[in-house]
């Protein structure tokens, strides 16, 4: 990779590390670019520290889909989503406390995720490829971070910082696909009992398997198809929601039950 590139991760790989947000790098980029697609540099820059963490010993488990929602797209200024990578380190217990010192800038988003039993290593998948590979469903909530300070972030900033990827928490009690609705599935996160975000399955591509469709084929275009094992986080049901010391979300989706994030003071 280009050497103004590695400088690029090496600054959102420090920001990590210290708990200090950096300016946006969107800019540098486009000049790095150079004419180039300024995406793929971006993805260049996450991908660099996707396998810097890999080489480190951490275990990828999956990925996160980002930007499924239009109106966020239209924001950005973007037409598709986004993706970024999980690793079993950013996995959090439901109901289990979360450090502070484990966050950045945190927002939390309630989220299908899906569980996969075989791999999806074909240029061009279709639903029904998903709903045959998928084990079951789960009832999620990402807790999003960015290294961008202010989330002061378009497009190419969220994805060198591997789609504002921060943690995830799965709910415990998996659901076959044939017993939900996907698209039609009503989603309410409380805190503390207090409705902070509404949304539904169609909120998220018209359906998350779409989503799903697309993190499929993307990543199989680009040589690291989706395997048997992997989580996908579809996307966001609702309207994200800062997080502040001692918050309790609850996410309860309709099919899937309930996951809770606890953070810790």
């Amino acid at each position: 990779m280009d050497p103004h590139l590695t400088s690029i991760a090496d600054q959102l790989w420090q920001a990590e590390l210290t708990r200090e947000p950096i300016a946006p790098v969107r800019d540098r980029l486009a000049e790095l670019a150079a004419g180039a697609d300024l995406l793929t540099a971006a993805y260049q820059v996450q991908q660099f520290n996707t396998q810097r963490r890999i080489d480190g010993g951490a275990r990828l488990v999956g990925r996160k889909i980002g930007l499924t929602s239009v109106a966020v797209q239209r924001q950005l200024g973007v037409d598709s989503p986004d993706f970024g990578a999980l690793f079993a380190d950013m996995a959090v217990g439901d109901g289990e406390e979360i450090a502070a010192s484990r966050l950045m800038q945190p927002k939390a988003e309630a989220e299908i995720a899906l569980v996969l039993e075989r791999d999806l290593p074909h240029g061009k998948h279709t639903v029904a490829d998903l709903i045959a590979a998928t084990a079951y469903a789960l009832p999620a909530i990402e807790v999003v971070g960015s290294r961008i300070a202010n989330w002061d972030i378009r497009l190419a900033d969220t994805v060198a910082d591997n789609a504002s990827s921060g943690l995830f928490v799965l709910g415990t009690r998996p659901v076959s696909l044939g017993r939900l609705d996907l698209a039609g599935c009503g989603m309410t996160m409380e805190r503390r009992g207090e409705p902070v975000s509404v949304g539904a399955g169609a909120a998220c591509l018209g359906n998350p398997l779409n989503a799903a469709v697309w993190l499929a084929d993307t990543l199989a275009r680009l040589g690291t198809p989706l395997r048997a094992g992997d989580v996908l986080m579809t996307g966001a049901l609702g309207p994200m929601v800062a997080v502040q010391p001692g918050d309790v979300f609850t996410a309860q989706i309709e099919g899937l039950g309930a996951v809770s994030a606890v953070f810790g003071h």
